[in-house]
């Protein structure tokens, strides 16, 4: 980054480092033990669609991969499309088995990184409930190489609806976690994912 760089105040995109990742399990267990939120087993990654058939074959590819163990019980892989025309994949893993669904969410997106479609990846996220089954996502943004917390009132929005969030949840698992994960500072890219596949 250049002197003209820092007096206009550009600045270099951040490198994504998906190795990121694998600071959630650690994450989940101060997340439990903090405030009493508990993986659900579910998680996603969101990327841009792009035709043809290089992504095809990148998409049999993350099928393949992720739906390797359905023959001892595993859960398939699943691929939706919200209103916004981005593809959502779901990864389900046991409750207690943080790791190997890091493990999914990590591959999926190296693939598609390595793949050439690294541009067309926006976020993963995995999701968490406590004992009054409040929904919680912990949000990794692929461009930023940090995570937030989003944490929607139940009820508060349809798959497409905006609905309410719990702001002051937010900000506990914030502060809560600032230790185990690189937290996004910039409160106005904590964006809302209403509706997303593993929430």
């Amino acid at each position: 980054m250049g002197f003209l760089d820092v007096i206009l105040g550009r600045s270099k995109p951040v490198r994504p480092d998906l190795d990121q990742l694998f600071a959630l399990p650690s994450a989940a267990v101060t997340l439990r033990a903090g405030a009493g939120f508990a993986p659900t087993g579910l998680g996603s990654v969101c990327f841009a669609s792009v035709e043809g058939g290089a992504f095809d074959r990148i998409r049999r590819d993350v099928g393949e991969l992720l739906d390797a163990d359905t023959e001892r019980g595993g859960v398939p892989v699943e691929f939706s499309r919200d209103s916004y025309g981005y593809t959502w994949l779901l990864a389900r893993r046991s409750v207690d088995d943080t790791a190997a669904l890091v493990n999914d969410l990590h591959a999926v997106n190296t693939l598609l990184q390595e793949g050439g479609f690294g541009p067309q990846l926006l976020c993963s996220l995995m999701g968490f409930r406590d004992e009054g089954r409040r929904p919680l996502a912990l949000v990794y943004l692929y461009k930023r190489g940090t995570f937030y917390p989003f944490a929607p009132v139940a009820g508060g929005g349809g798959a497409d609806v905006a609905g309410k969030r719990d702001n002051e949840l937010e900000l506990q698992v914030r502060a809560l976690l600032a230790d185990d994960l690189r937290i996004e500072e910039d409160l106005g890219r904590w964006f809302p994912v209403w509706g997303a596949p593993g929430l």
